[in-house]
């Protein structure tokens, strides 16, 4: 319920930013010593103070959009001062560089909370951000259906509820919603989600956009009873809900009996149409029940009258029914319309609502940069309250990196904390390291660049999040899978040894095939992987070095060169130099030979021999299998596929039948996505198990397999020679148009070295050694810091 505290939160505030400098002069912001600004606190004033110290990096954007909200924060009652720091400072606020990162609220002289700055993004997130911390007991923030239907309980026959869903914290949408908490938040709870889920959970079909909700409940006295709930139809602007909810405020139903040119009702003055409904006294009591159940069909919308035509001195035609008044001044025009449904449809259509924009960020000023990674936004600030246990993590610094990653084999994470994608990541890496407490591993540890750019710089980290592994004597490599716990820890257990392994005998080798000489890490590859040399193709052996060494972490490699090869070559059938494949899973081991294959092609054969044979496709593999460049056999289906099929697909796979497509099946129950999926295909969903050929990389066609036919070896392979002929129709053609990301991806840090001292680093090419980066950019090294050649894996 909402907090009689709020008046003294509303008079109260001091809100302290930290800042690290800003050259030019700001002539809307007074500027005062930290002495005199803490001297003129007092209770019942707000006051929002940025701190600066004049020998920092400049932060002139941050500025910028701190100074728009100067105007729109007074309006609240908060002024705004800067307040200048200087180096004999020693103050909590004028102290450690990395204390001027943060932003404090104030109640007179009571810190209320700490914010990174980086959080302050710009005007919009400011105001948000203030607004929510003063409103905490105003505006409840939930998660889940149960919370909202608790709070729902609680408040039936009390008061109303007005419940809101953003796609993230500190967008204008936020913003609107928080203004109008801070004028209303006496009179309605005001509740707050950013969870997609929820919305989906009441009904709401269209969640691309921001929402709001009007519950009436205090008009509900049965418990058991669910609160009306009314959709505001126009986008989340400050203006737009002040309407919404003052419409909301007016009669549902208002008795007239005078001429209608001459009613005027709040509605009018926000903005909408007046429609009445004729009544006379015959019909009173069904019209009037009419009247009322448009009336809540047209809330938010219109006005709904009950006018009584044999009390009205001005004629209405016998047959008008209904009377539309668009706007003051205006003609009224007489309908006749026998159906509600036709009412509402011509209300709606003949109504001037702002249509949403495709895109949102359209009204904002510049490319909506803070909305490319709204979800992962979402989901950081839905486990803003959740402690991590960071103690199972080193944090480091510009001192400590070094000396560090030096003394220990380590794994750093460089992030930057004002980015979403980056702190949804620390909670995969805090997981890491709670998987790995007690074992003795590498050292888990992480630096901020947002706080320390020039290590980040020169450890040639210009995206986040990135992860390194640092080992003694070794090139550092960086980790390029999927930023989620089971995949890191993948790549962290298969780092603990060397790749390739030197096998010594063909023991060793028979154990090393078996799975048996690294039993412990067969869970994290399914295959492993054995070089056949003899020992005088030197050359050879220096390519399959390369290759395990570019694919360390991936899979486990190993090469045997001793004089007793022909032994493993003869038995398992093949010529030197060869490949041994040991799949574990299926006890088998497979020979490939090698002769003339270099580098890159090794890496290509082991890397499409640890693909499966018939893989379930998921959102995780699908771009793997999609780099093949070949069509897509897809068996659709609802649940585990019958073993007949896969039996079929299998045979045909062995005998070389599906050399030209990538045979593969995607559950539906595991992967959702693929209703989507098949209702692109095919205009009625069909039914179930489904089978088709999907020719993305050459025209885009799609064929789907007879459903009349039993999915057997020999159907199946007389459609594909059918379709290899040309004789079968596609079904489809899917667009040509490329799946990008809304945004490209922008180098931060060179945008923040560019404005600080105009010389922007250099971003080296994938693959290329950072030594080489590092030369070429001319910058001095520090020999004693450095390690020897780094390799960019």
């Amino acid at each position: 319920m909402m907090s009689f505290s709020f008046d003294g939160f509303r008079v109260g505030i001091s809100f302290v930013m930290m800042c690290i400098v800003y050259k030019s002069a700001v002539n809307s912001l007074p500027e005062l010593s930290p002495q005199k600004y803490f001297s003129t606190l007092q209770a019942g004033k707000a006051s929002l103070a940025y701190f600066c110290q004049a020998d920092s990096p400049s932060t002139s954007v941050f500025l910028e959009e701190l100074n728009k909200a100067v105007k729109p924060l007074q309006d609240y009652g908060i002024s705004v001062a800067k307040v200048n720091c200087v180096k004999e400072e020693t103050s909590r606020y004028c102290g450690k560089e990395k204390d001027l990162m943060k932003a404090y609220l104030f109640r007179g002289n009571i810190l209320l909370r700490e914010f990174p700055t980086d959080t302050l993004f710009d005007e919009n997130a400011i105001i948000a951000h203030v607004l929510f911390a003063l409103l905490f007991n105003e505006v409840k923030y939930i998660t889940t259906l149960g919370d909202l239907q608790n709070i729902e309980n609680a408040l039936k026959g009390k008061a109303d509820i007005a419940f809101s869903y953003v796609r993230a914290i500190g967008t204008p949408e936020h913003r609107a919603v928080m203004e109008a908490a801070f004028v209303y938040g006496n009179t309605y709870q005001f509740v707050l989600t950013t969870e997609i889920a929820l919305l989906e959970s009441i009904g709401m079909e269209d969640i691309k956009y921001a929402h709001l909700y009007f519950f009436h409940c205090k008009a509900v006295l049965d418990l058991t009873q669910q609160c009306r709930r009314t959709l505001m139809g126009q986008p989340l602007t400050t203006l737009d809900i002040y309407r919404f909810i003052k419409s909301m405020e007016a009669p549902l139903l208002t008795e007239v009996a005078e001429d209608p040119q001459q009613v005027s009702t709040v509605h009018l003055q926000l903005g909408l149409p007046l429609v009445f409904i004729v009544s006379q006294q015959a019909t009173y009591e069904a019209d009037r029940r009419t009247a009322e159940w448009i009336a809540w069909r047209l809330l938010g919308k219109a006005g709904v009258l009950l006018l009584l035509r044999d009390s009205l001195e001005v004629d209405i035609p016998q047959q008008a029914n209904v009377v539309f008044k668009r706007e003051e001044g205006m003609p009224v025009e007489f309908l006749v319309l026998h159906d509600v449904d036709l009412v509402i449809s011509y209300v709606e259509n003949n109504t001037y609502i702002e249509e949403r924009q495709e895109d949102e960020a359209d009204d904002m000023e510049g490319p909506d940069m803070g909305m490319q990674d709204d979800e992962v936004a979402e989901s950081v600030y839905r486990d803003r309250k959740r402690q991590l246990p960071l103690e199972l993590i080193v944090e480091l610094t510009g001192e400590t990196f070094n000396t560090t990653v030096m003394a220990s084999d380590s794994i750093v994470l460089f992030y930057a904390g004002w980015q979403a994608v980056s702190m949804a990541f620390l909670h995969s890496y805090v997981d890491l390291a709670v998987k790995l407490k007690g074992t003795p591993t590498m050292l888990l540890t992480r630096i901020n660049c947002a706080n320390w750019p020039d290590v980040c710089t020169k450890e040639n980290v210009t995206e986040f999040p990135v992860v390194k592994m640092y080992k003694e004597g070794e090139n550092p490599v960086s980790y390029g899978g999927m930023l989620g716990t089971e995949d890191l820890l993948k790549f962290i257990q298969l780092n603990r040894i060397s790749c390739p392994v030197n096998i010594t005998s063909i023991q060793e080798a028979e154990e090393y095939l078996t799975g048996e000489l690294y039993k412990d890490l067969i869970s994290y590859s399914g295959v492993s992987v054995l070089g056949l040399f003899s020992p005088s193709m030197t050359t050879a052996q220096e390519d399959f070095t390369e290759a395990g060494k570019y694919l360390k972490g991936c899979v486990i490699t190993g090469i045997y060169s001793e004089e007793d090869v022909l032994i493993l070559s003869n038995k398992y059938t093949t010529t030197l130099p060869a490949l041994l494949l040991a799949r574990h899973k299926e006890s088998q081991v497979e020979s490939i030979p090698l002769a003339n294959t270099h580098v890159q092609e090794i890496v290509q054969i082991i890397t499409n021999a640890l693909l499966e044979t018939f893989p379930e496709i998921t959102v995780e593999n699908l771009p793997t299998y999609l780099g093949l460049q070949k069509p897509l056999l897809i068996l659709f289906s609802d649940g585990i596929i019958n073993p007949q099929y896969q039996k079929a697909m299998l045979t045909l796979v062995k005998e070389k039948h599906l050399d030209s497509v990538i045979p593969c099946w995607l559950n539906l129950k595991n992967t959702p996505v693929g209703r989507g999926i098949l209702q692109v295909y095919f205009e009625v969903l069909p039914p179930l198990p489904l089978l088709v050929v999907v020719n993305l990389h050459s025209g885009g066609q799609v064929f789907a397999f007879p459903s009349d036919q039993a999915i057997t070896e020999q159907n199946l392979l007389l459609w594909l020679k059918k379709l290899e002929d040309g004789l079968e129709s596609h079904i489809t053609i899917l667009s040509a148009q490329e799946w990008k990301p809304p945004l490209p991806a922008y180098d931060f840090l060179r945008m923040m070295d560019a404005a600080a001292s105009q010389h922007p680093t250099r971003k080296g090419p994938e693959y290329m050694k950072e030594t080489d980066i590092q030369e070429n950019d001319k910058q001095p090294e520090d020999k004693s810091a450095v390690r020897k050649e780094r390799i960019e894996l």
